[in-house]
């Protein structure tokens, strides 16, 4: 638990000061050439590690829960979206057509797979399912997200011919090279998982300060005021506790048990900054910044509420009902061996 908060905390405040750097010192002419094809380079890095790390076996363990997979990939692309259809109502009066644009496109962005994993894991939840859930929900999210933004946003994401190539060339080719290549180089990525996860969370700030340089010298933030900011803040944060409740009271609906319950919060609820962000940069070119802008508020949110959460429910503690009384399942009769190693941290 402690290397999750640790892991939190730092990287919001790493997010928040790479957007204030873009603002006070936005990279222009040849610095931001150099800077986009670096961005570029830094993506693809992040799916081909992502590839190579990425266990077959494990994945195809996870997935033999077909409803538990069933229900996280309808989360996250199919309720995200038809929510993020329903805000339409809230333009002109709450969000600018720009804003909303870009929650519609976080609502179709897949979730997420190393922070959904690591809550899972944190709150003694099925990692295997995690693992499954967040691969099937990345993989298919690569051809899902591009199609359903052209088709739910129309004009403001461009799905052009380049706009594909690009998008196969930055994810979905560097990922099957490093699965190719897993064989030879999986076990040393796996023994410095901890290196690997600053190249990751690096690349993105890489691509976030990419992102808002280019929204500064085009002036698009010249278009939003803080009061519309205010406004997407609270959109986005009743957006995330329907979500938590859909995916937790939906799941017990369904007689999962706890540990799967679990999944179904992290991997439904959670947005992929990673995979969302060089997609925007493809579909909505200068106006990338204004439509990452609601990703990364939803990002830092999922962050800070799924650490509470995770950290709640690896002690053990009333906000997690036991499986067991339910009839469904009896792994919730372990709550004393779980407090004991959450205590050990």
């Amino acid at each position: 638990m402690r290397r999750l908060a640790q892991l939190a905390d730092p990287y919001i405040a790493l997010l928040l000061g790479t957007v204030l750097l873009a603002v006070l010192l936005p990279a222009d002419g040849r610095v931001a050439t150099g800077l986009g094809w670096g961005t570029k380079a830094a993506v693809g890095l992040i799916f081909f590690l992502y590839g190579a790390r990425l266990s077959t076996r494990q994945t195809l363990e996870g997935a033999r829960q077909w409803r538990l997979q069933l229900l996280v990939v309808l989360c996250t692309f199919a309720a995200f979206p038809l929510i993020g259809l329903a805000t339409r109502a809230l333009v002109p009066h709450v969000l600018t057509p720009g804003l909303q644009a870009g929650l519609l496109f976080l609502c179709l962005v897949p979730s997420t797979v190393q922070s959904s994993i690591a809550f899972t894991s944190v709150a003694r939840g099925n990692v295997p399912a995690a693992i499954c859930a967040g691969t099937c929900s990345s993989l298919l999210g690569m051809a899902a997200t591009p199609l359903l933004a052209a088709w739910f946003i129309g004009g403001q994401a461009a799905l052009s011919v380049d706009g594909l190539v690009g998008i196969v060339c930055q994810l979905l080719a560097p990922f099957a090279a490093g699965q190719l290549l897993r064989r030879w180089i999986g076990g040393f990525l796996t023994r410095h998982h901890g290196v690997l996860g600053f190249v990751d969370r690096g690349a993105v700030l890489l691509v976030v300060y990419a992102a808002f340089s280019q929204g500064m010298t085009e002036g698009i933030w010249g278009r939003v005021t803080p009061l519309r900011l205010l406004a997407l803040v609270g959109v986005e944060g009743a957006l995330l506790a329907l979500m938590l409740a859909v995916t937790w009271f939906g799941s017990r609906r369904l007689g999962f048990v706890r540990a799967d319950r679990v999944v179904a919060v992290f991997a439904g609820s959670n947005k992929s900054l990673a995979a969302g962000l060089p997609m925007a940069s493809v579909l909505f070119g200068a106006h990338a910044s204004l439509a990452v802008l609601p990703l990364m508020l939803y990002h830092q949110m999922q962050l800070i509420v799924c650490a509470f959460l995770a950290r709640r429910w690896a002690g053990g503690g009333k906000d997690v009902p036991a499986a067991g009384g339910d009839g469904r399942g009896s792994e919730d009769r372990t709550g004393e061996r779980d407090r004991t190693a959450a205590r050990s941290g």
